[in-house]
């Protein structure tokens, strides 16, 4: 995945990718910590980091690039789904979600939601790291209307909503604590899959 700050580099000394992971990491620590987007700075970086503000700023074009870099980090990459069966390539995608290997999205990704509420900047930043998410199982969703598997009628924003909330609200909430979470994919993909499905 090429980043931001790849993306504006300009040409020249190759730069030091230890200043890279140490910049990321400090931005991520600090969200971890408790410091908003709209609060945390630069300076609090660079600090944390241990590199100068000027070593970012060759890196990155402002601090929305460095935190979008970030927080991409923190998601991963989103799941390839193989191409296989529509059942199985939703499981993949619905395991993932809410899914993250950094404990430090715990403390992160929950505070994001009343930053987005009171930012139209902020929200759009978080639909540029959930979107393609989206994309890749609403590609799954329309393959297999293509196929013939299920229904030309179903709406495809909607399906993706049902697949995609009760992962959220249980893996964010906890809503129900005798939800097994191991076989909880599968049992969603399958009732969503019971009502789409052609007869």
């Amino acid at each position: 995945m090429t980043s931001t700050a790849d993306a504006a580099r300009p040409p020249g000394r190759p730069r030091s990718v230890r200043a890279d992971e140490a910049i990321i990491e400090a931005t991520l620590d600090l969200l971890a910590e408790g410091s908003t987007i709209e609060m945390i700075s630069v300076e609090a970086i660079a600090a944390r980091a241990g590199v100068g503000k000027a070593t970012i700023y060759r890196r990155w074009p402002g601090k929305d690039a460095l935190l979008l870099d970030a927080l991409r980090r923190l998601k991963g990459d989103p799941p390839q789904p193989s191409g296989g069966s529509v059942r199985e390539d939703l499981i993949t995608l619905v395991t993932a979600i809410g899914h993250n290997v950094d404990p430090r999205a715990a403390q992160i990704m929950p505070c994001l939601v009343p930053e987005m509420k009171r930012s139209p900047e902020q929200y759009a930043f978080y639909q540029s790291i959930v979107e393609p998410r989206r994309a890749a199982m609403r590609e799954v969703l329309r393959r297999g209307v293509r196929e013939g598997e299920l229904r030309a009628d179903i709406d495809i924003e909607v399906t993706m909503a049902m697949l995609t909330g009760p992962m959220l609200i249980q893996r964010v909430l906890n809503w129900n604590p005798d939800l097994d979470e191991a076989n909880l994919p599968e049992r969603v993909v399958d009732a969503v899959l019971a009502g789409i499905r052609t007869r």
